[in-house]
């Protein structure tokens, strides 16, 4: 999974989100005195992406009370809002950003929609609500990095692509970092588009030499935010 930026950031190179593809997530359950806590926890990469699925949880349950929501937005989390959505003042939306922010987590956006099951929470108990469901579903969904990476793109006879892409699905730098292969265009040539970290990049040169006796060489691509390679 891959998206590129408009520049190269000057901010940090490697940050965490939501272990999902952009626009998924998972959703969740939490009973608490009998009051439901519906949790959707989603990946994205801009505010409007937030906002719908914000407005979708609304749509899928319309009859709930409460739509409480919060997202952290960019490699470095400088876009941030929430909101209580009718509950009590900073008893949902502050709790679950904070269970956000705890988790290290950014480009992800959470909504906790609450039936009332009749009996009261409390101010407290509303916090730990929000906060125990927030949490739940960041556990259940789990998380990955994101780097900041050059890609560069292969040709490959397309007789050679099936072996040459194997290969670099499997290859490992001197260094130890994993080379992403971020996905194939067929033509003529089979096009093979990689991604490693920038300064990676003179190392998978001479990867790319000693594993094809010189014949295959790296084109580079600009930069984009890549999900990192385990």
């Amino acid at each position: 999974m891959s998206w590129e930026s408009d520049t190269v950031p000057h901010g940090p190179s490697r940050y965490t989100t939501i272990n999902a593809g952009i626009g998924r997530g998972t959703d969740t359950e939490l009973d608490v005195k009998r009051s439901r806590f519906l949790t959707c926890v989603r990946r994205v990469t801009s505010e409007g992406d937030a906002r719908a699925v914000i407005d979708g949880q609304r749509r899928a349950h319309i009859d709930a009370g409460h739509h409480c929501n919060a997202f952290i937005l960019g490699p470095d989390g400088r876009v941030a809002r929430s909101s209580d959505d009718g509950e009590p003042a900073g008893t949902a939306g502050a709790p679950m950003l904070q269970v956000l922010r705890a988790s290290g987590l950014s480009d992800v956006v959470v909504v906790v929609t609450r039936y009332f099951g009749g009996t009261k929470l409390g101010t407290g108990g509303l916090a730990r609500a929000y906060s125990d469901a927030v949490a739940q579903a960041v556990a259940a969904v789990g998380t990955r990095n994101v780097q900041l990476s050059a890609r560069l793109s292969v040709d490959v006879p397309l007789a050679d692509a099936g072996a040459v892409e194997a290969q670099l699905r499997n290859l490992r730098l001197p260094s130890g970092t994993p080379v992403t292969v971020d996905g194939v265009e067929w033509a003529n040539e089979a096009r093979i588009r990689l991604a490693v970290p920038a300064e990676a990049q003179h190392e998978l040169a001479t990867s790319l030499a000693a594993i094809s006796s010189g014949t295959l060489h790296a084109v580079s691509d600009g930069v984009a935010w890549i999900d990192a390679a385990s």
